[in-house]
């Protein structure tokens, strides 16, 4: 957890603390070292700041990776609104998840991370059930707005919203060997046919 707030600078710093440590932590995951290897100093040093530092913003690792997390999880949550409140559903679709697959291939080696530390560790793995969560409920309201039966929707939007996250982790971080346009081509016809039936 952050320090007390020290003033009114203190949320501009917590920022720019946030984005070194985020910056570094990606630097790290990208030469290939694995999440569970990195160190406090490690992380620090690549960041720029010291091992001190590191523990004024986080309690440890752990907080570190999902307080990085939540802030991409922020940028994919606002890319999915697109269709969460957009007027044209089809055209909408195709918009938000383009731009989630974008968001998962800029930052696949954090995400990448944190799906794996969910695996071992129960509390990043709460932690991200979660987050995608919170796409899921968004989805299912969605449904029920085009027309979804509700007692349907539930279920639909879980399998649809969890298929995503899957590919889109397959496809950036497992380096499925597709090209990201033809990933596109299959969620949304995937999604359409749920939601919308045959074109």
């Amino acid at each position: 957890m952050a320090v007390l707030d020290r003033g009114p600078q203190s949320g501009e710093r917590r920022g720019e603390a946030e984005a070194a440590f985020l910056a570094g932590t990606e630097r790290l995951l990208a030469e290939g070292r694995s999440y569970a290897d990195l160190s406090v100093e490690r992380i620090a040093a690549a960041a720029g700041r010291s091992r001190t530092a590191f523990y004024l913003y986080f309690r440890d690792k752990r907080d570190l990776l999902m307080r990085l997390t939540e802030s991409v999880v922020s940028v994919l949550y606002a890319e999915a609104e697109r269709w969460w409140s957009g007027e044209d559903g089809r055209r909408d679709l195709r918009a938000a998840l383009t731009d989630i697959l974008s968001t998962y291939r800029e930052h696949a080696d954090l995400l990448r991370a944190v799906v794996e530390a969910s695996m071992y560790d129960e509390q990043v793995g709460e932690f991200w059930h979660n987050l995608v969560g919170r796409f899921v409920t968004a989805t299912e309201a969605r449904l029920v707005e085009e027309g979804e039966d509700p007692g349907r929707a539930a279920g639909k939007a879980f399998a649809l919203t969890w298929m995503v996250e899957r590919s889109c982790y397959q496809q950036v971080a497992r380096e499925a060997g597709r090209d990201d346009s033809e990933l596109i081509d299959a969620l949304v016809e995937i999604w359409e046919r749920s939601v919308y039936g045959p074109a």
